[in-house]
C-alpha cells in the first residue's frame, strides 16, 4: 500500500497515477475529505484529553484544600462523554480511511506505457519461429481428449466445471515440467527452492494485496474460529516468508522459487476460455520471488524476465514479451512484463507468465524491511515475482506446438531425461 503521509502530501500525483489505471479503480477522490475529518477529530479529542488532564489536577487540589469541585467534576463528565463520542467517530473514520488507502493501487513506474486495456500493451520482442503444419492443427483439449490423457468430463463429475483430470502421458509430462523448471531455476539461476503451505491466513493474503480488494477471486475455508485461504499463487506464502522481519543488506537479493498448486475462483471470467487448460480453478505453477534493494529492483526485474524466458527457449516454444500498459497493470505492481506463448490452434499468443516489480508496495503492507550498510535506520525492501512458468499452460503449448500428423504429441528434447531417468 502507499504511505498515508505520502498520499496526503502528493494527492494530485496519486490521483493522476491512479487515473492512469482507469476510472473507478479506487476511492482516491474521497481521500481528502475523510482525511481532513479524521485530523479535525484527532485535534479536538487531543485538546479535550489535555483539558481533562489539567482540570483533573485542579480538582485534586480543590479536594485537597477542602473546597468543592462539583462544578468541575460535572464539566469533566461532559468532556468524558464528548471524548467517547469522538473516539467512536474516529474509529469509524479511520476504518473508512484505511479501506480507501488499502484500495489505492500501486503507482505505475514512469516507464509504463499509458493505455486503457490489454489492446494497448506494447510488444517488446518475439522469440522463436511459428511452427508450420502440413495439417490443420488441433487444440490441446481435442488432442488430450482423443488420446485419453485429459478428462474434463470426469473432473466435472468430481469437482465441477473448470477442473481437469490428467492421465498417463499428461500426468508424467506435468511432473516432468515441474521438475525441469525447478532444476533450471535452482541449479542455473541461483534460486532457493521452498515448499510453502497452500493454505494461508488473512494477514498473509493482505500483505501481498489479494485482500481486501480481490476476495471474490479467492477460495476460503473456515476452521473453528479463523479463516484460511487457498493460495492463488505461490507469490502469497513465499513473499510472506519475511513478513515483519528486518533483513541485512548483505543478504539481498534473496531469490526463492516454489512449486505449488494454485486456486482461483475466476470471478468475472464467465464465458472466457471455458474449454481447455487456460483458465482453471486449480492449476500448477512454478513461481519466482525476489527481495531486493530499491536501487537494484529494476535490473532484477529484467533478470527475472530472462529467467522465465529461458524455460520457453529450452522447450523451443515460440513466444513474445509485452509491457503491460497502465490500464492492464495488476493492483500491486508498478511494472509488469507478460510472456505470451504461441498456441497454433488459437493462432495467437496467450499469457504464460507475468513478471512484476512491486516496489515497496507489498513490503509496506507486510512490514518487510532491510538495514542498509552502515545505517541505523531500516528501509523497505522491494519485492518482485513472476511465473517460471504456469505449468498447465506450458503443457497446453507443448501439446499444440509438438503435435504430429498422426495425432500424437512429441516430447521436447530437453525433457527426455526426466522421462528416462525419473519415471
Amino acid at each position: 500500500m502507499l504511505e498515508l503521509r505520502f498520499i496526503r502530501e502528493n494527492l494530485d500525483l496519486v490521483k493522476e497515477k491512479t487515473n492512469f489505471r482507469g476510472p473507478g479503480k479506487s476511492r482516491i477522490n474521497d481521500f481528502a475529505a475523510i482525511d481532513l475529518q479524521r485530523r479535525e477529530l484527532l485535534s479536538e479529542v487531543e485538546a479535550l484529553r489535555n483539558k481533562r488532564k489539567i482540570v483533573s489536577q485542579e480538582i485534586a487540589q480543590l479536594k485537597k484544600s477542602g473546597e468543592s469541585a462539583d462544578n468541575l467534576v460535572a464539566e469533566m463528565r461532559q468532556v468524558g462523554d464528548r471524548i467517547k463520542e469522538i473516539e467512536g467517530k474516529l474509529n469509524e473514520i479511520e476504518t473508512e480511511l484505511n479501506d480507501i488507502v488499502m484500495g489505492i493501487p500501486n503507482l505505475c513506474h514512469d516507464s509504463v506505457p499509458l493505455g486503457n486495456n490489454d489492446c494497448e500493451n506494447q510488444e517488446l520482442k518475439k522469440w522463436g519461429a511459428i511452427p508450420e503444419f502440413s495439417f490443420e492443427p488441433k487444440s490441446h483439449w481435442e488432442l488430450g481428449e482423443t488420446l485419453g490423457i485429459l478428462d474434463f468430463e470426469r473432473a466435472a463429475k468430481i469437482s465441477g466445471a473448470r477442473f481437469v483430470l490428467l492421465k498417463g502421458f499428461a500426468s508424467r509430462l506435468e511432473r516432468a515440467l515441474i521438475n525441469f523448471m525447478l532444476d533450471l531455476h535452482t541449479q542455473k539461476h541461483g534460486y532457493t527452492e521452498v515448499l510453502p503451505p497452500f493454505l494461508v491466513n488473512t494477514e498473509t493474503m493482505t500483505a501481498t494485496g489479494q485482500l481486501p480488494k480481490f476476495a471474490a477471486d479467492l477460495f476460503k475455508t473456515s476452521v473453528s474460529d479463523h479463516d484460511l485461504w487457498l493460495i492463488p499463487t505461490a507469490e502469497v506464502p513465499v513473499t510472506n516468508i519475511h513478513r515483519d522481519e528486518t533483513l541485512a543488506e548483505k543478504e539481498l537479493p534473496i531469490k526463492y522459487c516454489a512449486y505449488t498448486p494454485c486456486f482461483r475462483s475466476e470471478a468475472g471470467s464467465y464465458g472466457k476460455d471455458t474449454r481447455g487448460l487456460i483458465r482453471q480453478h486449480q492449476f500448477d505453477k512454478v513461481e519466482l520471488v525476489k527481495f531486493t534493494t530499491p536501487e537494484t529492483s529494476v535490473q532484477e526485474l529484467d533478470q527475472l524476465l530472462a529467467d522465465a524466458e529461458e524455460v520457453l527457449q529450452l522447450l523451443k516454444l515460440p513466444y513474445r514479451v509485452v509491457t503491460l500498459c497502465s490500464g492492464d497493470l495488476g493492483f500491486s505492481a508498478n511494472k509488469t512484463y507478460d510472456i505470451e506463448v504461441w498456441l497454433p490452434a488459437q493462432n495467437k499468443y496467450r499469457e504464460i507468465s507475468s513478471c512484476s516489480n512491486f516496489g515497496e508496495f507489498q513490503a509496506r503492507r507486510g512490514g518487510i524491511r532491510y538495514r542498509p550498510k552502515e545505517s541505523q535506520k531500516s528501509a523497505l525492501v522491494h519485492t518482485l515475482n513472476g511465473s517460471g512458468l504456469a505449468v498447465g499452460r506450458t503443457l497446453a503449448a507443448i501439446f499444440e506446438n509438438y503435435q504430429q500428423a498422426d495425432g500424437t504429441i512429441a516430447v521436447p528434447e530437453i525433457l527426455s531425461p526426466y522421462f528416462e531417468n525419473r519415471f
